[in-house]
């Protein structure tokens, strides 16, 4: 479905021309964590059931995926919001936190990067099952690369799951290395990192 990129001065917006929807593109705030811890497990057990089990994909959500505040907290994480309602919702870091929520952070805070060194991560891509493959995390991506660059990076790196590994791959991004993310309770799933020069 073809879409149209629309910018004005308070947002980034891009049209559906079949549906005629007006999405906004806009960064998140604390009061939409509630909206994003539903739209992260309804995202996760739907798109990754063809990739993960139940299991995996149950034991994920609780240490894993989640809201990382953090990253609303530096300004640097976007929703994508359709009639009122989160169809989307991905992120970038200057901190050093590769991937996960909340529950998986130590109780220290997370060191920020050196732009003149160290790669932007790439962070906590989510889209609600009805809005897949509509170009949101397209959009998303391009905005967090974008504001990575104008903070003086020069590269990013994420880790990809397995549903997210082909959207990265047809966006430019690299596998460096398979990895295994092992949960507490002994279960782990696989993915990928990945990375992109800017």
């Amino acid at each position: 479905m073809k879409s149209v990129p629309q910018r004005s001065s308070v947002g980034c917006y891009w049209r559906k021309l079949s549906l005629s929807m007006v999405i906004e593109l806009r960064l998140a705030t604390l009061d939409d964590t509630p909206a994003l811890q539903i739209l992260i497990e309804k995202s996760v057990r739907v798109l990754s059931a063809t990739y993960y089990s139940d299991t995996q994909i149950t034991s994920a959500l609780r240490y894993i995926f989640g809201v990382d505040s953090q990253l609303i907290k530096d300004g640097t994480y976007f929703v994508a919001v359709a009639d009122d309602t989160i169809v989307g919702a991905g992120g970038w870091s200057k901190r050093a936190t590769l991937f996960g929520g909340d529950q998986l952070k130590a109780a220290t805070t997370d060191p920020l990067l050196e732009p003149e060194h160290d790669p932007a991560r790439v962070r906590a891509f989510y889209v609600h099952p009805d809005w897949s493959r509509q170009g949101i995390s397209r959009t998303i991506l391009s905005a967090c690369e974008a504001a990575a660059s104008a903070h003086g990076f020069k590269r990013v790196e994420l880790v990809a799951t397995l549903p997210g590994e082909p959207l990265y791959l047809a966006f430019g991004y690299e596998r460096i290395e398979p990895v295994e993310m092992k949960m507490p309770d002994g279960e782990s799933i696989g993915g990928f990192r990945m990375g992109k020069d800017l």
